[in-house]
């Protein structure tokens, strides 16, 4: 018996296929992730991520000149620190004259329109390289002493210019504690767009060597998350929305489709999705050795990441990915 039900005749031409396509990407989506140094007129590439670019805040500022001029708007800077501004409570995190807040400050200045979604964490700035505070004789991360420093954090920061505050440090009760130091200082209208499942991941490692900023000693797993764990994820979750996060973000996000998927299920808040540095090098080394096509699987990547259930995408295709879609 020839088949009665056809579902070929729905892609049976393109202006077809195009009509009941159910997931479309857009410039809207994309936060374009991006890499401060210091110093004048430099842009280093990171060697671990092909086409990606350490910006001094000179240059950062012809880069996002040029993102906007393709459609993306949306922008999440993450800076690279000297040594010597290191310490273990990374004061340097909240000094309006450092190389970060002197940026994001300059940026809405030249770009007032723009968004810009800042990192709340100790590791750029942090001698031991953790999210968190380190016991100096245990090596124990301090959950409630960090909180003190990442409340500081997010305080200067807004004052800089922040619209978006982003804690990707994984710590219990952060959200509510940013959400009062902002509220009491008359920030209610700074968002929190909180890391609500960042997973203890293999996939950050050419964002460390952008940054250097991985660990001196240990690792992230006492408060990173276990990758092998989805329910755990609607835990922080439950305790993000609870606590006052405007949006909730995963983290990694390809290696995490069913985590995203869950999420959008469970919340009505915004759900982001961060597409990491090293699915993003995997993209990009393949293509480099002729195995994939590698326009074709970013934009595969990207939707997927979509479809999953993401709002938004922290992606360093961002600005690759929008002059394809300008294409058509």
């Amino acid at each position: 018996m020839l088949p009665t039900h056809r579902p070929r005749r729905n892609r049976k031409s393109e202006v077809i296929r195009d009509m009941v396509q159910e997931t479309r990407l857009t410039t809207h989506d994309f936060i374009y992730p991006l890499f401060l140094i210091e110093g004048q007129n430099q842009t280093l590439e990171v060697k671990s991520m092909p086409g990606i670019h350490r910006f001094t805040a000179d240059r950062i500022i012809d880069e996002i000149g040029q993102c906007v001029e393709l459609g993306v708007k949306t922008f999440a800077p993450f800076p690279s620190i000297n040594d010597s501004l290191k310490d273990r409570l990374a004061k340097e995190s909240a000094n309006p004259e450092g190389l970060y807040l002197k940026t994001v400050a300059d940026i809405k200045r030249q770009f007032p329109d723009v968004v810009l979604m800042t990192d709340v964490a100790m590791d750029p700035y942090s001698s031991d390289g953790h999210d968190g505070v380190v016991d100096a004789e245990s090596g124990e991360i301090l959950n409630d002493a960090t909180l003190e420093v990442l409340g500081q954090m997010a305080l200067a920061q807004a004052r800089a210019g922040a619209d978006i505050i982003g804690p990707s440090d994984m710590m219990d009760g952060r959200v509510a504690w940013i959400r009062r130091v902002l509220d009491e200082n008359a920030f209610q209208h700074v968002s929190i767009m909180s890391y609500t499942a960042k997973y203890a991941s293999a996939f950050y490692g050419p964002f460390r060597d952008a940054l250097d900023s991985a660990p001196k000693k240990g690792d992230k797993k006492s408060y990173q998350m276990n990758p092998a764990n989805k329910r755990e994820a609607l835990r922080e979750l439950a305790l993000d929305e609870a606590e006052g996060a405007d949006m909730v973000m995963i983290k990694p996000a390809l290696s995490y489709l069913d985590v995203i998927h869950v999420v959008k299920e469970r919340t009505h808040l915004p759900v982001t999705a961060y597409n990491v540095s090293g699915e993003y090098a995997m993209v990009k080394a393949a293509a480099q050795n002729g195995w994939l096509d590698g326009e074709k699987t970013m934009m595969e990547v990207l939707t997927s990441i979509k479809r999953a259930g993401a709002d938004a995408i922290l992606t360093y295709f961002a600005k690759e990915a929008a002059a394809v879609l300008r294409r058509g």
